[in-house]
C-alpha cells in the first residue's frame, strides 16, 4: 500500500488550547478523503500541519513519502485551499492562475494552457480577464480552487470547495472533483456531507483533536443497519398492507415514496435485501430500488452518539 500522508500520534497546542490530541490518519494514493467534523474539530490545523504552514509539537507526519513537507524539496507536490483564501484583487484570473501555475514548476506555456483549462473546467473563461475584485463570490470561490489545483499536485487539500456556490456549480464541481481523484490524491474538508457522499472513496470523522472513526464510505453508510425501499409510485392501501405483512414491526417509517426496514443484529445486509427485494416484487408492489444502509449524515451522528458514550 502506498501512502500520500500518514499522521500518527500528532499534537498541536495553542497556548492552553488542544487542537489536535493524538491524531492518527493514513491516506492513500489515489484516493479521496473527507474529512467531517465540527468547528474546532482541528480540520484546519490538520491541513496547516499537512502542508507545511504549521509545526506539530508531536508526532509523525509523514507527506507523499518525504517527511514533514518541504516546499523546497516537494516543490509543485501540494495543492491547497485554504479555510479563507485571499486571491490578489487586481490580478485578472488568468494571470492570478497563470502565476501559481509558474509557481508550481510549469513554464510559461504550459503555465498559460492549465489556467485556460481550469478557467474552462469552473466556467470562468468568459471572466479570465476580469480583475478578481471585480469577481462575484462565487467566482471567487471556483478560482481559488483551480489555483489548489493547478500544475501537477500529487496531493491536494481543499477545504469547503463548495461554500458559498449556486446548486448548479456544486454539481459542477462535483464532477471536476471526480475527474481529478482519478489524476492525484484529495483530501476534502467539508460541513456538506451529500457532497462526500458522492466523491469521496473514504471518510475520516474528527472530534477534539482526534480521529473516532474512518472507512469506506460505503462501510460506513451500510453499518446503520438499514434498508430502504423506494417506490416508483405511491402505494395503494392493499399494497401498504402487504409492505407491513411482509417487513412486520421493524418496518421504521413510510412514505409515498419510501419504507424504512431496520435491520436485526443477526441478519446480514447483503442476504436481507435480494429477499426483501423478491418478496415486495412477489406481492406486486411498485419497487423502484432497494438500498442498504443509512445516509453519511446518519452515520456520522451515530459516532459521535458512541463517543459521547464512552
Amino acid at each position: 500500500m502506498s501512502l500520500a500522508l500518514e499522521l500518527s500520534g500528532v499534537r498541536k497546542r495553542y497556548g492552553k488550547t488542544v487542537a489536535l490530541d493524538g491524531l492518527d490518519l493514513r491516506v492513500e494514493r489515489g484516493t479521496m478523503l473527507g474529512l467531517v467534523g465540527p468547528n474546532g474539530a482541528g480540520k484546519t490545523t490538520t491541513f496547516g500541519i499537512i502542508s507545511g504552514a504549521l509545526r506539530a509539537d508531536a508526532g509523525k507526519v509523514d507527506v507523499l513519502g518525504g517527511g514533514t513537507f518541504d516546499p523546497r524539496q516537494q516543490a509543485g507536490a501540494l495543492g491547497v485551499l485554504p479555510q479563507d483564501c485571499a486571491l490578489n484583487p487586481h490580478s485578472s484570473a488568468r494571470q492570478l492562475l497563470t502565476f501559481f501555475a509558474r509557481l508550481q514548476g510549469l513554464g510559461r506555456v504550459d503555465a498559460r494552457r492549465d489556467a485556460d483549462r481550469l478557467l474552462e473546467a469552473m466556467r470562468l473563461t468568459d471572466r479570465a480577464g476580469a480583475r478578481v475584485g471585480q469577481l462575484s463570490h462565487g467566482m471567487k470561490r471556483r478560482l481559488a480552487v483551480a489555483q489548489a489545483l493547478v500544475g501537477d499536485p500529487k496531493l491536494v487539500l481543499l477545504d469547503e470547495p463548495t461554500g458559498g456556490l449556486d446548486p448548479h456549480l456544486v454539481v459542477d464541481m462535483r464532477e471536476l472533483l471526480l475527474a481529478e481523484k482519478r489524476k492525484r490524491t484529495l483530501i476534502v474538508s467539508s460541513h456538506i456531507l451529500s457532497d462526500l457522499e458522492q466523491t469521496c472513496d473514504r471518510i475520516a470523522f474528527l472530534e477534539q483533536g482526534r480521529c473516532i472513526e474512518e472507512g469506506a464510505v460505503e462501510s460506513m453508510r451500510a453499518a446503520i443497519g438499514r434498508v430502504r425501499v423506494r417506490f416508483a409510485r405511491p402505494p395503494s392501501e392493499a399494497e401498504r398492507d402487504a409492505l407491513r405483512a411482509i417487513l412486520g414491526e421493524r418496518l421504521e417509517s413510510t412514505s409515498d415514496r419510501e419504507a424504512t426496514y431496520v435491520l436485526d443484529p443477526s441478519e446480514v445486509i447483503e442476504e436481507v435485501a435480494p429477499a426483501i427485494l423478491a418478496e415486495l416484487m412477489a406481492a406486486g408492489l411498485p419497487v423502484l430500488e432497494v438500498g442498504v444502509g443509512g445516509t453519511l449524515e446518519e452515520a456520522y451522528l451515530v459516532s459521535r452518539h458512541r463517543l459521547g458514550e464512552s
